[in-house]
């Protein structure tokens, strides 16, 4: 009788082996095998969601077949105190087992904002406001404080942190290069420099040109010679708030506003856009030449000139063009 219940006991004991071993087989097979997804899909996981909930939606999402093997590997793998909230992008036909690993070490996505240089701060908050993954609201920036650059952030983050960063950006840049400026400028503090590179900024987009043209201007500013500048009247009408989409006419030219570099002397009151780091230096350091004019080329370029009457046939030569 007792020989009975000791063979009865093995059998059970290892027929209980033989079944444990095959759902751990099973239970690795389908952690490792390829999830049902077949294309690429983002999901948001919040703070403070359960393992079972982060399961949960990834099931829903067609990320994972089995909400219950994701919760369970997840706990007695310790990978469940781990995971983290925020953006996930899981490949197609990625399997639960990467999911997890994915999630537990915290691989969100990263989203990139550019800001081209030239752009209006409206416009650079325009761009802001639209940015996906961003909350919140953002208070007005000053005209040219913000700096041009690829921002990235996490879904999530604050709209006014992003405009923080570009402001906190362009002050520091600023400071440096105002440092290391050339000496004589006739430029007094800081802020002269960014409205001026501001005008750089919108007179050209050529590398080759921006010392060239800054060096005009400083020319012309060291003779008192009014910088008339296109761009600053087209912000005059325009205000910044969006690009005129229109040629300049001879009236835009009169009109009053002390944008308007053809009416007024010296520099506008504040930036026309937010400029780069190239314009920025090179206005701090612009190139050393006898130009007082240019003009555009017709080809992306310009045409420059010392003399006014140079100056006057280079804008025959553009309107011939015409």
């Amino acid at each position: 009788m007792g020989g009975a219940v000791v063979r009865y006991t093995f059998l059970i004991v290892a027929f209980l082996g033989v079944l444990g071993l095959a759902v751990i087989g099973w239970v690795s097979n389908d952690l490792h095998a390829p999830g049902p997804s077949t294309t690429e899909t983002a999901l948001v996981l919040t703070h403070g969601s359960s393992v079972e909930e982060i399961a949960r939606r990834l099931a829903e999402a067609g990320v994972v077949r089995r909400p219950l093997v994701f919760s369970l590997v997840a706990r007695l793998s310790g990978k469940a105190r781990r995971l983290r909230a925020g953006e996930y992008a899981f490949p197609a036909s990625i399997s639960a087992f990467d999911a997890l690993t994915r999630i537990a070490r915290g691989d969100i996505v990263i989203r990139r904002l550019t800001i081209a240089e030239g752009l209006t701060s409206a416009q650079v908050t325009a761009l802001v406001t639209d940015a996906h993954g961003l909350v919140g609201d953002t208070a007005a920036a000053a005209e040219g404080s913000l700096l041009p650059e690829t921002y990235h952030y996490v879904y999530g983050d604050a709209r006014q942190d992003m405009v923080t960063r570009m402001r906190v950006g362009m002050e520091e840049l600023l400071a440096g290069l105002w440092a290391g400026r050339a000496s004589d400028l006739p430029l007094e503090t800081p802020e002269q420099a960014l409205v001026l590179a501001s005008i750089v900024e919108k007179e050209t987009g050529r590398t080759e040109e921006r010392a060239r043209i800054a060096g005009i201007f400083i020319n012309r500013l060291r003779r008192g010679m009014r910088l008339q500048s296109d761009p600053t009247v087209a912000y005059a009408i325009s205000g910044g708030t969006e690009p005129l989409k229109r040629p300049l006419t001879r009236a835009d030219l009169e009109v009053e506003s002390p944008f308007n570099t053809y009416r007024t002397s010296g520099l506008p009151p504040s930036p026309i856009a937010n400029p780069g780091r190239a314009a920025i230096a090179a206005v701090l350091n612009p190139l050393a030449t006898e130009d007082l004019y240019f003009v555009a080329d017709g080809a992306g370029g310009h045409l420059f000139a010392r003399t006014l009457a140079e100056h006057n046939r280079n804008v025959r030569r553009y309107r011939q063009r015409d």
